[in-house]
């Protein structure tokens, strides 16, 4: 991790147990990213089954994609300032539970909770918490479902259990969040102008809610079920 922004993060990094140096901090450090990366692995992969089996019952595919991607040092360590934590390792792993980050985009509302559920009924899947902001959105008019589940994962040396977050949404909906976060963090921005911009995403969240239960209904009524009376 040869990056300033890396180096900057070992420096906070301040456990004792831990920390034997520079370079232990930067093993002991890129040892649990790697087990972070092997988690997210194995949840891709459950993702990626079960899209190929429904695919085959359903005649369609439930997954549009799948993006992962590791929390960034700055952004451990801003959220572990925010709690009033020191940077230690075993803060990041009991304090920070979206360390890795799995965002599953649906073709439609259904698709988001079937596959949570299939997901959740997986043995060896450990729901941790849940939130539902589709049913539920955030006052800016953010929607998403989100999980946090433990997974094990088999080491070498053992077996050990790592937290995954696991966001779950429509393409409208991933559309409507990834410009609203890219505008969010625009500099130079007033507050007035502020205010104004966050009434009108409100807004394009709303008609993006009214699409997402409209191409529902329209994918209902092509795939119902046919009437067998």
């Amino acid at each position: 991790m040869p990056t300033e922004e890396n180096f900057l993060f070992l420096e906070q990094l301040s456990n004792p147990e831990t920390l034997a140096g520079t370079a232990n901090a930067m093993r002991d450090y890129q040892t649990l990213i790697t087990k972070y990366n092997c988690a997210i692995r194995e949840v891709r992969t459950k993702f990626e089954v079960l899209n190929d089996e429904l695919s085959i019952k359903s005649n369609r595919n439930p997954i549009h994609a799948i993006h992962s991607r590791i929390k960034q040092p700055k952004s451990i360590i801003e959220k572990l300032h925010r709690k009033e934590l020191p940077v230690t390792l075993t803060n990041i792993r009991e304090e920070i539970h979206d360390v890795a980050g799995i965002r599953v985009i649906c073709n439609f509302v259904d698709d988001i909770y079937r596959i949570a559920d299939m997901l959740l009924q997986q043995d060896d899947i450990t729901l941790v918490r849940c939130k539902d902001y589709i049913k539920n959105p955030k006052q800016n008019g953010y929607r998403s479902y989100h999980m946090i589940v433990q997974i094990p994962v088999f080491f070498s040396d053992g077996k050990e259990y790592m937290n995954v977050e696991i966001q779950l949404r429509t393409i409208a909906m991933d559309f409507w969040a990834s410009l609203e976060h890219e505008m969010k963090y625009k500099k130079d921005i007033t507050p007035e102008k502020s205010t104004t911009i966050g009434v009108r995403l409100l807004s394009c969240a709303n008609t993006i809610a009214e699409m997402d239960a409209q191409m529902q209904c329209i994918k209902d009524d092509i795939f119902e079920e046919p009437d067998n009376d």
